[in-house]
């Protein structure tokens, strides 16, 4: 176990700000800014720094979900049916991560950020105005939601994130789900899909305490002020911040695993 010096806590208390309100703004975990900003300004091994936000992701997408809550914009069989899969699928993969080195995992994280972000910003693009009407529990097809949850399950294990990108992003694009309702669907599953990840990784010897305890202090507070402003927002500009924000992360974190 490494532990953090005094002259690093400072840095992790900033990262957990702005990672924990851009998890409440976009329905993430925020392990695509966490995990290289944790590398560059904390010093921390690519393992600890893969696999420590975890635990702050809990709190930060529980933080968020009271601002979406109040919204009303959960479908409960969604989050019913991909925690259902989501969750074995993710122990799966926690423990399958192990097998894999760090940087291997960062950089397949960070190509499939900037793939979805690009497919994404197409889509948002082509599409004409629409309003923000919300898709019923009852049309969203189960068969295509199993499969989902158990492949972002398991990825979401393995790379050690807790799926919120992936999530809102298969919602969006495959579900037509409005992005709002979407956002918030994907961070109460990132919330149950974090706890899972969390211990498997615990387990394993992934997790520093002290890096999430202090990203926790910050994060918790920051998600709700992130989410309070993404139901606020127009939705053509969230749809086209939320694809540009996994564009700028997903070429980042390629740019910093291959050449630091």
């Amino acid at each position: 176990m490494e532990f953090l010096q005094q002259s690093e806590y400072l840095s992790v208390l900033l990262i957990g700000l702005v990672v924990g309100y851009l998890s409440g703004l976009l329905g993430k975990g925020g392990s695509a800014i966490s995990t290289p900003a944790l590398q560059i300004f904390a010093g921390v091994n690519p393992f600890f720094a893969l696999a420590s936000p975890l635990p702050a992701s809990i709190t930060s997408t529980l933080s968020a979900t009271a601002v979406y809550s109040k919204e009303k914009l959960f479908n409960k069989r969604v989050i019913l049916l991909g925690a259902a899969f989501g969750v074995p699928a993710t122990i799966l993969g926690s423990w399958l991560s192990s097998y894999l080195p760090g940087k291997s995992l960062m950089i397949m994280t960070a190509l499939f950020i900037m793939a979805t972000g690009v497919n994404l910003m197409i889509s948002f693009l082509k599409a004409k105005p629409a309003g923000e009407v919300k898709v019923n529990g009852e049309d969203v097809p189960a068969g295509k939601l199993m499969a989902a949850a158990l492949f972002i399950g398991f990825l979401s294990g393995l790379l050690a994130n807790a799926g919120g990108i992936l999530f809102s992003s298969f919602f969006i694009k495959k579900l037509k789900m409005p992005i709002k309702q979407a956002l918030a669907c994907a961070v109460v599953l990132s919330a149950i899909l974090s706890i899972p990840g969390a211990l498997t990784h615990w387990w394993l010897g992934h997790i520093d305490w002290n890096i999430a305890l202090l990203l926790s202090l910050t994060a918790f507070p920051a998600s709700y002020l992130g989410a309070k402003t993404a139901v606020k927002m127009k939705t053509p500009t969230l749809e086209k911040l939320f694809a540009l924000t996994l564009i700028v992360f997903g070429v980042y974190d390629i740019f910093f695993t291959i050449w630091k």
